[in-house]
């Protein structure tokens, strides 16, 4: 089953806190994507972009702009437990 998203919330220094239906929450560092992931680079130099997060219909997908995205289960996977 995919987890679905309840809340994202962009924090300080690219972390992103998330709750999920069934109530795992974590925290997503999205640095090592920013240095890794060459579409992810725009988050460091378009003013907002990274504060305007936005999760898809399904809940299963965050989302900045058509090139930047990520799965629930990744964000589920990688996130560190709070």
């Amino acid at each position: 089953m995919i987890p679905r998203i309840k809340k994202i919330e962009p924090r300080p220094e690219f972390k992103l806190y998330i709750e999920f239906d069934e109530g795992q929450k974590v925290i997503y560092d999205l640095k090592e994507d920013i240095d890794n992931i060459s579409e992810f680079s725009i988050l460091l130099t378009e003013h907002g972009l990274y504060e305007n997060v936005q999760l898809d219909e399904s809940r299963t997908c965050i989302f900045w702009n058509d090139r930047i995205d990520l799965p629930s289960d990744t964000l589920l996977e990688y996130g560190k437990k709070v």
